[in-house]
């Protein structure tokens, strides 16, 4: 790092198909358990996509205070409740005397899409008289950002990262260089999305980005397998709090990984496709690597972006063999995907917390539904189901459709 400064993850909050809080999707997701189902939010039959990765029995109000969490959109309900979490775990306080240094910055891609739908059915058979003051703050992808802020108080640097599938990774990634060049001794950060809305999936589906598969919905994820045939639409929320080691260390902070790289890149290639062979996404893991002063071949596991389409894996496989030559079939990978289905602005910093979770316990998470393994994707891939390994350097991979690619690398901390 170039001044110096380390930046510690001293908490994390995560709301899932597979659990409402970091500890439920994480034991969830170490036991290979599917969150994807036919679709509960509305009626999919007219889709040709009718699964996705729903929260489900989610009550905001009995996370948050009543009145306000009318008064937001879901996604924003999630990453409120994330925060909370991750605030609690980490015990980090927001007083007078260091609010101006604690800031936040929390990526979607999409925002309070469920909100513009109701608003425009609103005004077609209402007219514009009816259309709610409250449509605007809870339709724009900031506003989770900006609620958080208000909550607890904090004043430093605050703003939301809008970069398709990789929004929640540069959020953490900005955050990290945020504190490292003394802008803020504490972020909280992340991503969230709540995007499993009727045009949300019927586009998805005319851009034939989305798995068809009906038949049993916790099989439709396939990375990796030849018979995939597209991502799974998800939602939740990932968030981690950020902080300055020193800072960390004075006041007692539970330390639970180091985040020791981060590089952004672009593909500038095609507005959906990724680059052929990955030269977008290896930039970005070498950049991180780099940047970091780690070999290749020191990074102990990745989580994979590993959407299950079929260019997006194939590219990723062949950037991992460039960056990592023969060591990338001895690094253990992982799509939690496979599980979880895509969230979007929130898989980035979900995949985070669980590489943080894979440091701290030792184990790596598998990758289920790979029964039929692509020739193309012959990498170490974890089909065996959880693995217990000592991992001392996680990298974590988001690419978006625009081109956009974040890599992160945590560490287990050393004092």
């Amino acid at each position: 790092m170039v001044n110096g400064t380390r930046v510690v993850v001293t908490g994390t909050g995560t709301i899932t198909s597979l659990g409402h809080t970091t500890r439920e999707t994480w034991e969830a997701v170490k036991a290979g358990r599917s969150g994807i189902r036919r679709v509960q939010a509305f009626d999919p039959s007219a889709t040709p996509s009718k699964v996705a990765s729903e929260v489900i029995d989610f009550k905001p109000e009995t996370r948050l205070d009543r009145k306000e969490a009318r008064r937001m959109s879901r996604f924003v309900q999630f990453e409120m409740v994330a925060a909370k979490e991750a605030l609690a775990e980490s015990g980090l306080q927001i007083t007078e005397a260091n609010r101006d240094q604690v800031g936040v910055l929390v990526g979607s891609a999409i925002g309070g899409l469920e909100e513009i739908e109701e608003a425009h059915t609103v005004l077609k058979e209402r007219g514009p008289s009816r259309i709610s003051p409250f449509t605007v703050p809870m339709m724009i992808a900031d506003m989770g950002a900006g609620q958080i802020s208000i909550s607890i108080g904090a004043r430093g640097p605050n703003y939301c990262t809008v970069s398709a599938c990789a929004s929640g990774a540069h959020a953490i990634g900005e955050a990290f260089e945020i504190i490292k060049r003394g802008d803020a001794t504490a972020m909280v950060a992340g991503g969230s999305e709540a995007c499993v809305t009727p045009l949300a999936l019927a586009a998805f589906c005319a851009v034939r980005a989305v798995s068809t598969r009906e038949i049993e919905p916790s099989r439709a994820s396939r990375p990796f397998d030849v018979e995939r045939d597209g991502f799974v639409m998800g939602e939740g929320a990932g968030i981690l709090v950020l902080e300055e080691l020193s800072s960390a260390l004075k006041r007692g902070a539970p330390i639970l990984a180091e985040i020791v790289g981060y590089a952004a890149t672009a593909d500038a290639s095609h507005i959906t496709a990724p680059d052929p062979v990955g030269a977008g996404a290896a930039q970005a893991m070498k950049r991180t690597l780099l940047k970091a002063r780690v070999a290749p071949e020191d990074v102990s596991y990745i989580n994979a972006h590993g959407t299950a389409t079929q260019l997006g894996d194939v590219a990723e496989t062949l950037a991992v063999k460039d960056i990592f030559g023969d060591a990338a079939y001895r690094i253990p990978i992982s799509s939690t995907k496979s599980m979880l289905g895509h969230l979007l602005g929130a898989a980035g910093s979900v995949e985070a917390v669980i590489s943080v979770k894979a440091i701290e316990e030792g184990v790596a998470p598998p990758t289920i539904n790979l029964e039929h393994p692509d020739p193309q994707c012959d990498l170490d891939y974890i089909t065996e189901g959880a693995r217990e390994l000592d991992i001392k350097l996680a990298l974590s991979n988001s690419f978006g459709f625009g081109g956009h690619n974040a890599s992160l690398l945590f560490k287990q901390f050393r004092s």
